[in-house]
């Protein structure tokens, strides 16, 4: 018995390891073609209108994570589990995101005027057909092949939407040489719908057509609406600076922090490649246990947190050459890329011990700490973002994801002493 454990676990190990291969090759390959996209997107806006975009489409992603309602975790949870109740789950998560993205598109279509400037506000309607409903479409049928774990495709999902982009950017920026924010938005809109039809297309190819069973939806609304209140307070306390810059109508400062933080966003890649291709471990270890999970983000943070403090010495020295590639207009964002060059540390750490907490069962105890980093991140927005513009922001940006890998890696390890206490306590074998 003990010869199969160990074989087993080699196996889940080396399926680990190949996944997140493909996932870090796939989004990888999407580092160039985004790099090429940001630069020709930077030429072709401007550094003003940048931050028109930026300020429509940071507002428009904190309502989308609402869009699926947590039914893609749902389905990664239990059909990872159980492969035969797929069609069912696949279904409840293409009625509840098709349905609620209509009444979110509406709503933020209604609330834009009064949060945003008017030259933001304007393009609301088409960036909340791209975020909420083309984006979060294209996002769940990522996670149905998380959950066969079959990264390949969806590395290669991740390359056509990457790909399609960069193509749109470059023909625009050939035909045009300058465009508006809203001849961008028009364009990203439509890219995005494609990509979307294409990503459901392909899960029909390989499993099948969904069914619609009403009882799935019942079942776990609550518990989905917890994955998904949980993720939007991370894009909250990730977005909501850009969108408070847009509301100050700092549309040239939200361009120079935008730019920077897009930058800090690529850099990142490499930590949502390792969470996407682990979290269904995470939920199959998680239900033994906190240890095994725990065992699992210690290993992972043994390899990723070096890397991720290379990478952060890499983008402070090359910070100068933003406006080489995106043009003048950006050189402050040489300054606020060097403020945030440490993010990438600090989300790796928050990234893989929050999700052993959720893959154990906790993710109450992460949701509540993500609570708490949104509202110190409006709270210190909203003083330091009037006074200092772009500079308040970035420092609120550190402070943050600071705070939040602190938490998550506190939480666990108090959880983990909790359940060695009640061990000892059991007389249990720790």
């Amino acid at each position: 018995m003990k010869s199969i454990r160990v074989e087993w676990e080699r196996f889940r190990d080396s399926a680990l390891v190949r996944n997140a291969g493909w996932m870090t090759a796939g989004q990888g390959g999407g580092v160039g073609l985004q790099v090429v996209y940001f630069v020709i997107l930077a030429r072709l806006l401007g550094v003003s209108q940048y931050g028109v975009f930026t300020g429509a489409f940071a507002f428009t992603s904190i309502a989308a994570q609402y869009s699926s309602l947590g039914s893609g975790v749902v389905l990664i949870r239990y059909v990872s589990g159980d492969r035969n109740v797929f069609s069912a789950y696949w279904g409840n998560v293409l009625l509840v995101t098709c349905s609620v993205s209509v009444a979110l598109i509406a709503t933020l279509h209604f609330l834009a005027p009064h949060l945003l400037n008017p030259y933001s506000a304007a393009l609301v309607p088409l960036a909340a057909i791209a975020n909420c409903f083309a984006s979060q479409l294209t996002a769940e049928t990522g996670r149905v092949f998380q959950a066969f774990e079959q990264m390949r495709i969806t590395a290669v999902l991740g390359l056509l939407t990457s790909l399609l982009r960069t193509v749109i950017v470059i023909a625009m920026f050939l035909a045009l040489h300058h465009a508006t924010a809203w001849q961008w938005a028009v364009a990203s809109t439509l890219v995005s719908v494609l990509g979307a039809g294409i990503a459901v297309g392909t899960v029909t190819v390989h499993f099948g057509m969904p069914t619609f069973r009403a009882e799935i939806f019942r079942k776990h609304a609550f518990e989905g609406f917890g994955y998904s209140f949980a993720g939007s307070t991370t894009v909250f306390y990730n977005d909501i600076d850009k969108t408070m810059l847009s509301h100050y109508g700092m549309n040239l400062a939200n361009g120079i922090y935008s730019m920077a933080y897009r930058v800090i966003d690529i850099a990142s890649i490499p930590i949502s490649a390792i969470q996407a291709a682990s979290i269904s471990q995470f939920f199959q270890r998680g239900r033994l246990g906190i240890f095994p999970a725990a065992a699992l983000s210690t290993r992972l943070l043994k390899h990723v947190l070096p890397v991720m403090a290379l990478l952060a010495l890499a983008i402070f020295v090359s910070a100068p050459l933003i406006p080489w590639l995106a043009g003048s207009g950006f050189a402050q964002s040489v300054l606020a890329l060097r403020w945030l060059c440490l993010i990438p540390v600090f989300r790796s750490v928050q990234t893989i011990t929050g999700s052993a907490l959720t893959g154990a069962g906790h993710q109450t105890y992460r949701t509540l700490a993500q609570v708490v980093a949104g509202g110190l991140n409006f709270a210190l927005n909203l003083s330091a973002i009037p006074r200092y513009g772009w500079r308040g922001a970035a420092w609120t940006s550190l402070a943050t994801d600071a705070a939040i890998a602190g938490m998550n890696f506190t939480l666990l390890h108090v959880l983990i002493w909790r359940e060695q206490r009640r061990n000892r306590a059991d007389g249990s074998p720790l």
